[in-house]
């Protein structure tokens, strides 16, 4: 069954998240005369984490209708009506001009937000390491990729990057220069306020060489500004088929001892039941494991599943997680 806004808000689920959404919350351009608000076109603080995630969408959950059936405001309206906080967007996909939009369209940006009251969450970009046909990337063109992003993450208002580096092979072990332009982009990363965090994909293991180079790097250089981001892919019941990898689905207590490092999730499912449950992915493990644990990142759902191309479809989808993880979160 597909719903529609108002079809939504008559089911009982809908009806809760109604109710759960407090009543001054009103759209940035509705702020009566007289009353403050944040300036258009201002950068957007970093938000005040209370102990708990906070909900989020990427806009990569909308790739069927992203352009086609919808424009990034109706993202914005889409995400606001489902009182969703914190967005990602893909660098390479969502900015026009990338890597050099206009000034007006970065106005844009800024007065968006500030109408729709959303947080940016997290900057998807990569370090394109195989961008030149048959070389990798130097350490000095890696560097300077990573800058060009860090600065314009900054200018967008985002504090965490998904800093996507090449990879080599199939389960995704990053190139073997990853650490030198890394420390060197760590000077820029605290100059401009962001951290770079790349995702913890499936096959990926959370108990794996990988991860484990990437905590070392960090604890070895000391730095607040490297971490990851884990994408709830890697507890998935469904695996890859990988020829000669073995892919097996990480437990959600494997996060407990790598949440320090850890500044954005990807809430990554597939399938939500008419019941309000995500099929594929253990919600109902996760999140008390989060709330457990203090974590204060963003919970960034991420929509893979089928008929994104189906208008409504894939905005259906993310109603029913947002329902679910406000009530695994106790918001509702």
């Amino acid at each position: 069954m597909k719903l529609t806004r108002k079809d939504f808000l008559k089911t009982a689920a809908g009806a809760a998240t109604a109710a759960a959404i407090p009543s001054g919350r009103v759209l940035a351009a509705e702020v009566p005369a007289g009353k403050t608000n944040q300036a258009e076109g201002s950068r957007v603080p970093a938000p005040e984490f209370n102990g708990k995630p906070k909900r989020g969408v990427s806009i990569y959950s909308y790739t069927g209708e992203y352009g086609v059936s919808m424009t990034m405001e109706d993202c914005f309206m889409d995400m606001y009506d489902m009182e969703a906080e914190g967005i990602e967007i893909l660098a390479n996909g969502h900015i026009p001009g990338y890597p050099n939009p206009t000034e007006e369209w970065v106005q844009w940006w800024h007065t968006t937000l500030n109408k729709y009251n959303i947080v940016p969450g997290e900057y998807g970009h990569w370090v394109d390491s195989r961008r030149q046909p048959g070389r990798i990337l130097t350490t000095r063109e890696s560097y300077d990729m990573l800058v060009r992003d860090l600065r314009l993450a900054s200018k967008l208002g985002f504090k965490v990057a998904r800093t996507k580096l090449g990879v080599i092979d199939e389960i995704l072990t990053p190139v073997e220069n990853w650490q030198e332009f890394i420390k060197m982009a760590l000077p820029v990363a605290e100059e401009y306020d962001v951290r770079m965090c790349p995702e913890i994909h499936q096959p990926t293991a959370l108990k794996s060489k990988m991860v484990n180079d990437y905590i070392n790097f960090i604890e070895k250089t000391g730095t607040k500004y490297f971490g990851i981001n884990i994408d709830f892919g890697v507890f998935s019941s469904k695996r890859m088929n990988i020829p000669g990898v073995i892919d097996e689905a990480s437990q959600p207590e494997d996060m407990i001892p790598l949440l320090p490092y850890t500044h954005a999730c990807h809430a990554k499912f597939t399938n939500m039941s008419e019941d309000l449950i995500e099929t594929d992915h253990p919600y109902d493990r996760i999140i008390p494991i989060l709330l457990d644990q203090k974590w204060e990142g963003y919970l960034l759902s991420e929509y893979e599943g089928p008929n994104r191309d189906v208008p409504g479809y894939a905005s259906d989808q993310l109603r029913k997680q947002h329902v679910m993880m406000k009530r695994l979160l106790g918001e509702i």
